[in-house]
C-alpha cells in the first residue's frame, strides 16, 4: 500500500491526503473531474501543496496503486467507477466513502469485484476535520483486504457488519436526523424571525434543551448549511430514496424537504454571524423567495 489513490480530490481526499503524509512515505496520485474546466487552477495548487500528481483520468489515478478511495459527490458516486472498472484492473482495494444509498454501494461493489478489485463500503461519521483521515469510520464489505493497511496507516474504524451497504446504512439514517436538525433549527429561527417573535423562540427553546447552548449551537447549524449545504442536499436525497426502500414514503418525503431547505440556502449564501437572529434574517429570502410575477 506504498501508493494510495483519489478518485474525486474535494474536502474529504484532501483532508485523507494531509494526515496520511504524516503517517507514511506515500506515492498518492488524484484524478477530479474539475481538471477539465475553469476550476484546474485551484484544484492544481492543492494537490501540489499536498505533494498528489493530478491525472487526466480516474483509470490513470489507480494505476499502480495499492488502494483506492472514491470521495465524490453523491449523484456521481456510480459514474465515477464507470471509466475504471468496466474492464480488468491490477489487485487493489477500493474504499467507496460516498454518502449513498445500500443499493448505490452493493451496484458499486459489483461493479469493483467483477473488474477484479477488492471494494470496502467505507462511511465516514463525522466531520474530516480536525482528526481527518483519523475520523472514525464504519466498514463493511471486503474489510479483510484492507484491514491491515488500514491499521498501519492509523485509520479509526469499525466493522459495520459483512455486505457492502451495512456501513452506509447507518450513515443515511444518522444523516436524516443531523442533517434534518440543521434545516429544522434553520427554518424555525429564520419563520420566528418573520413572525417576529425570534427572541421569545430562542429563549424559550433554551429553556426547554438547556444542553444544546443554544444560541451558539444555532449559529454552527446555519454555518454548516450555508457552508456544506449544496453537499449535503445531496446526501438526503440519497436518504430519501434509503426511505423509499425500506417502504417509509413519508419519511422520504421527509428528507426531500430537508435537502430543499439545504440546497435552498446554501445556493443564496447568506451573510454568517454569531448571532443566530441575524442569520435567520439573512436567509429569509431563500426560504421565501418573492411569487413569480407579484407587485
Amino acid at each position: 500500500m506504498r501508493h494510495v489513490a483519489f478518485i474525486g480530490f474535494g474536502e474529504a481526499a484532501r483532508a485523507f491526503a494531509q494526515s496520511l503524509r504524516e503517517v507514511a512515505p506515500l506515492r498518492m496520485t488524484a484524478y477530479d473531474i474539475l481538471i477539465h474546466g475553469d476550476l484546474a487552477g485551484p484544484l492544481r495548487d492543492a494537490a501540489g501543496a499536498l505533494d498528489v500528481t493530478l491525472t487526466r483520468s480516474a483509470a490513470e489515478a489507480v494505476t499502480g496503486a495499492g488502494m483506492v478511495f472514491s470521495a465524490v459527490t453523491a449523484g456521481s458516486a456510480s459514474a465515477a467507477l464507470a471509466g475504471v472498472y468496466d474492464a480488468p484492473v491490477h489487485p487493489h482495494v477500493l474504499c467507496d466513502i460516498n454518502s449513498v444509498t445500500a443499493a448505490c454501494k452493493a451496484a458499486n461493489a459489483a461493479r469493483v469485484r467483477a473488474a477484479g478489485a477488492a471494494y470496502v463500503d467505507m462511511a465516514v461519521m463525522a466531520p474530516v476535520h480536525p482528526a481527518r483521515h483519523r475520523t472514525p469510520v464504519l466498514l463493511a464489505g471486503d474489510v479483510a483486504a484492507a484491514e491491515p493497511a488500514l491499521r498501519a496507516l492509523d485509520f479509526r474504524f469499525d466493522i459495520a457488519g459483512p455486505n457492502p451497504g451495512d456501513a452506509t446504512a447507518v450513515k443515511m439514517v444518522r444523516s436524516l436526523f443531523v442533517k434534518g436538525l440543521e434545516a429544522l433549527t434553520v427554518q424555525t429561527l429564520t419563520a420566528a424571525e418573520a413572525s417576529g417573535c425570534g427572541e421569545r423562540i430562542l429563549a424559550s427553546l433554551h429553556k426547554s434543551y438547556p444542553g444544546l447552548n443554544l444560541p451558539a449551537f444555532a449559529a454552527y447549524q446555519f454555518d454548516r448549511v450555508v457552508t456544506h449545504g449544496r453537499r449535503r442536499a445531496e446526501e438526503v436525497r440519497e436518504v430519501a430514496q434509503t426511505l423509499r426502500d425500506l417502504g417509509f414514503h413519508d419519511g422520504a418525503a421527509l428528507a426531500e424537504a430537508v435537502a430543499d431547505v439545504q440546497a435552498a440556502v446554501a445556493a443564496a449564501r447568506p451573510a454568517l454571524d454569531p448571532d443566530p437572529r441575524a442569520c435567520a434574517r439573512a436567509a429569509a429570502s431563500a426560504l421565501r423567495p418573492p411569487i413569480s410575477g407579484a407587485a
